[in-house]
């Protein structure tokens, strides 16, 4: 007998939850908007959080180098390149290249660089490059060293009573030193002037946490070489991506206290004008946990809809941003999904809070005689 009782008192709860819902259809809707929209923007920005360092550092790859390795004395040997790559990790890239000061067809003095083109491209794609040389006898003239130049068809070099006589594929622009050189395929450059790569550029993947460590690695196996970081590329990184981070948490909370604000006012007016109703099941024998239930309810069903939407809201965002600010997609993760269930739910809870203080000052006599 108390079973069919209980199970009736469970079904009537549920219809005068559907039919509250259903009854408020505009105070429902804005409180359902305001917590899909919480949702959506934290779904957004969690998933973007994830991937927000791998993006962020491959970004940041396109600037170049973030490791320099030289030798003043000697030459750097190919044992010695290799040990390096093999600190730096199968990701990363090294360019070695080697420099001269040679002298051109105006007898003006010129730095020259022998370096692997291909790996230069790869390494610095932010350098602004008409042509890539691709055959041994083509160079790569700096934007201001082209003015040293006679002829950039017939590019005439001399080093130490040595000519070379080379052909022009295109201009380098980086606004840098690259301006002022020349530069010619690594194994052209050693067959003229015979002399080996003393310098490094090494592209570290990942933060500065891991540039420090294969600094550390470096120094340690290598002390003959002089290691360093290109500081102003692994401190602006690093800067960059914690000020990123910070600001993606300071957006969730803002989003989070202004859907609590207005879910709270939402709901504050839905009890005002509910007065009467619960006043009736106050008199009818409610009590004040049971109404407090029943309006914490309400505000819980709509939370977890509204998580159900901004989810799939949320990662539809995140996919377009991650497509249209680097390129590759953001896919959803279902991981989240709790994190953001548990915020929407916690606005929830507290933006209905305080209206439901409103309960506990009910008089049923004085409001159902319309006092």
């Amino acid at each position: 007998m108390s079973t069919t009782a209980t199970s009736k008192a469970n079904i009537s709860l549920g219809r005068m939850l559907l039919r509250s819902l259903a009854h408020r259809r505009a105070r429902s809707f804005s409180a359902l908007a305001a917590l899909t929209v919480s949702a959506a923007v934290s779904t957004a920005l969690l998933t973007l959080y994830n991937d927000l360092d791998a993006k962020l550092h491959h970004e940041f790859r396109s600037f170049g180098a973030n490791v320099v390795v030289n030798s003043t004395s000697v030459a750097i040997s190919p044992d010695e390149i290799l040990q390096v790559q093999n600190i730096a990790g199968t990701n990363s890239l090294t360019a070695p290249i080697a420099y001269a000061i040679a002298e051109t067809d105006r007898k003006t003095p010129v730095v020259v660089a022998g370096v692997d083109f291909a790996t230069m491209q790869k390494l610095d794609n932010w350098w602004k490059v008409g042509t890539w040389p691709g055959q041994p006898d083509q160079v790569l003239l700096g934007q201001r060293a082209a003015g040293f130049i006679a002829n950039e068809k017939e590019v005439t070099l001399t080093y130490a009573g040595k000519a070379l006589t080379l052909h022009g594929t295109g201009r380098l622009s980086t606004g840098g030193d690259e301006d002022s050189r020349i530069y010619l395929p690594l194994a052209t450059f050693e067959n003229w002037i015979g002399v080996q790569p003393h310098v490094l550029e090494i592209q570290v993947p990942g933060g500065a946490g891991r540039v420090n460590a294969v600094l550390s690695q470096l120094q340690h196996d290598l002390p003959q070489l002089h290691a360093e970081p290109v500081r102003q590329l692994v401190a602006g990184e690093s800067s960059i991506v914690d000020k990123t981070h910070a600001l993606m948490y300071g957006a969730v909370l803002l989003i989070a206290l202004t859907v609590a604000v207005s879910v709270l006012a939402t709901l504050s007016a839905s009890v005002l004008e509910r007065r009467r109703d619960f006043a009736l099941m106050k008199a009818l024998g409610a009590s004040q946990s049971q109404l407090f239930a029943h309006f914490l309810l309400e505000a819980l069903v709509l939370a977890t809809v509204g998580v159900v939407a901004g989810y799939l809201l949320g990662s539809g965002l995140a996919w377009a941003i991650g497509i249209a600010n680097f390129g590759t997609a953001t896919w959803p993760k279902l991981s989240i999904l709790p994190l953001v269930l548990l915020l929407n739910l916690g606005i929830a809870a507290c933006a209905a809070l305080f209206p439901a203080r409103v309960l506990r000052g009910l008089q049923p006599a004085a409001l159902l005689k319309g006092e």
